[in-house]
């Protein structure tokens, strides 16, 4: 497993959040595209299934369970699910230690 496979995962998870989404919400599909914050345009709602959907592509691409929106996650100074970037760190991450 390297980095670039876990942005995949996140990517294509954001691309399958788009099709739920009205056009108005659709997320870019780049690295530094915001999710959470200032500059997001998902809401509570659509961050929640966005992570689920992470977790499921990650259990089916990497044959490991984790589980992204947790104590830890929230625990942190810098919130990993600010952008792509930050969730794929934070994921590969996960996924390293399991």
């Amino acid at each position: 497993m390297i980095f670039d496979d876990v942005m995949k995962v996140v990517l294509e998870s954001v691309a399958e959040l788009n099709l739920q989404l009205d056009a108005s919400q659709q997320l870019e599909l780049t690295p530094n595209t915001q999710l959470f914050g200032r500059g997001s345009r998902l809401d509570s709602l659509g961050l929640v299934n966005l992570i689920v959907l992470v977790e499921e592509k990650a259990a089916d691409t990497f044959g490991k369970s984790v589980t992204i929106a947790d104590e830890r996650a929230m625990s942190q100074k810098s919130s990993p699910f600010r952008t792509v970037r930050t969730l794929s760190e934070y994921l590969f991450g996960l996924l390293k230690e399991v």
